[in-house]
């Protein structure tokens, strides 16, 4: 039993069962008592109240502070299934997206928080501190900074919205009774809304598609959104190659390093 769930368990009571929910923190957990489930985490962000009140993530029961400091939030255990890639093509996904982006109380909860709006300038300085740190090179790389260098300016925008900047289709929940969740929240920024459409569309949609898709989540498929979801996807592929190198996690290193390489093929 690990010193979480020792702590938990004393939170809790011993009548409850508790099993690890599985994620790279180990800090959540499943918790049944007879009929009652419970989804625990530990240290979670604030923002996860507002998450919940806007019914986006599923419902907040409680938030306790535990002797150690720590803060343990429960939610309700939802009883459904993770969407599937194929899934990620449905208007709920795209509706719910506008409604996160277009959300006032996120927003103004996320700036309460001090984040810092993500701009094209600080994710290019944060990948050239990350290559001057590790002396690495590679010819895909500088090819692919140079662009992001150059347009850079023409990328930027004036208004900004809350991204949650890892739209994997695992991290979207299918409730029993259809209502849709988004989950793990961790990595949220107030940036362009074209980091979270670069990264769905180019995941999971048909560029065929693209224009349809944008129009059930609520825009059109204009030169300049294109241009700035190709920035991001790009940038973004880079952050993910230089993270797995780091970890020497070979196999995805290498399906990263093939993505880069599609990417700067089809330039726009």
């Amino acid at each position: 039993m690990t010193l979480n769930q020792i702590w938990l368990e004393h939170l809790l009571g011993q009548e409850w069962e508790l099993s690890p929910a599985g994620g790279a923190t180990g800090e959540a957990y499943f918790a049944r008592n007879g009929d009652q489930k419970l989804f625990l985490k530990r240290n979670s962000s604030p923002f996860l109240a507002v998450l919940s009140a806007e019914g986006i993530v599923p419902k907040l029961v409680w938030t306790r502070r535990m002797e150690n400091g720590d803060v343990i939030t429960a939610q309700h255990w939802m009883e459904g299934r993770e969407l599937k890639p194929s899934d990620m093509d449905g208007d709920h996904v795209a509706e719910l997206l506008h409604k996160i982006h277009h959300s006032k109380e996120l927003l103004d909860m996320l700036k309460r928080m001090e984040k810092e709006p993500l701009t094209p300038s600080s994710i290019l300085k944060g990948i050239q501190e990350t290559l001057e740190f590790d002396q690495f090179y590679l010819p895909e790389i500088e090819e692919a900074l140079v662009y992001l260098r150059d347009h850079a300016e023409a990328v930027e925008v004036g208004e900004k919205v809350v991204c949650h900047c890892d739209l994997n289709h695992n991290n979207w929940l299918l409730s029993e009774n259809s209502q849709l969740y988004l989950i793990d929240w961790d990595g949220a920024v107030i940036a362009d809304p074209a980091i979270d459409l670069g990264n769905l569309l180019y995941s999971y949609i048909e560029e065929a598609r693209w224009g349809d898709w944008l129009l059930q989540y609520g825009s059109e498929l204009t030169d300049h959104l294109r241009l700035r979801m190709y920035w991001y996807v790009l940038a973004q592929t880079i952050v993910s190659l230089l993270w797995n190198r780091s970890r020497n996690h070979v196999k995805e290193l290498q399906q990263a390093i093939e993505n880069l390489t599609h990417l700067l093929v089809r330039k726009i």
